[in-house]
């Protein structure tokens, strides 16, 4: 039967026997029973190994905000870094300007700044005033080459205040160069002629 027991007609003692090794068993599975109720899940993956759950939580946590963080910064880049600076100029002069008492007096430092600052057209000393700050900003520059066009040479360095263009060397270059450039046009009539009647 499915029970396990036998069917059909059966004596008392065979049924005795069959109650106690059901019994037996139920008690040994019994113990299983406890100790398996109050045990832990595991995980395993697909070849059999124990998953450890928290540590993969963790893991992806920290992709996660590794992954925000990138397109955080990407966002950030994607608005424009000069166009945020800018913005968060006029945010700080606006709260400048609010903490300013509302009424504007001739002794105003600030005002009196703003205005001389400002360009306006037909101004005849516009042009003297941005050739000065100009003059102040700029940085002393190096002296550029003003002679005819130099030989050309291997790194392509235009002559300045490093090189005056005069070629010192004794020609070992320009020799290699030209028997390497030789070598390869005589390859290559050599090949044209060999594959001419074909």
């Amino acid at each position: 039967m499915s029970s396990g027991a036998k069917a059909g007609l059966v004596s008392a003692d065979v049924l005795q026997r069959e109650k106690q090794e059901l019994r037996k068993h139920e008690r040994s599975t019994k113990q299983l029973e406890e100790e398996s109720r109050n045990a832990q899940t595991v995980f395993r993956d697909k070849s059999g190994r124990k998953r450890n759950l928290a540590q993969e939580q963790l893991e992806q946590r920290l992709k996660a905000e590794a992954e925000s963080k990138r397109e955080e910064q990407y966002a950030k880049w994607g608005k424009g870094l000069a166009q945020e600076r800018q913005q968060q100029q006029n945010v700080e002069d606006a709260i400048k300007e609010m903490q300013k008492p509302l009424a504007r007096y001739i002794d105003d430092q600030d005002l009196d700044r703003m205005l001389r600052e400002q360009e306006r057209e037909g101004d005849p000393m516009a042009a003297l005033i941005k050739k000065r700050k100009a003059r102040e900003n700029k940085e002393k520059e190096k002296p550029r080459y003003k002679g005819p066009a130099p030989p050309l040479n291997r790194f392509n360095i235009w002559p300045g205040h490093r090189w005056d263009g005069v070629d010192r060397s004794n020609g070992f270059e320009q020799q290699r160069f030209a028997r390497i450039a030789n070598k390869k046009a005589v390859q290559e009539l050599a090949y044209k002629w060999s594959v001419e009647d074909m």
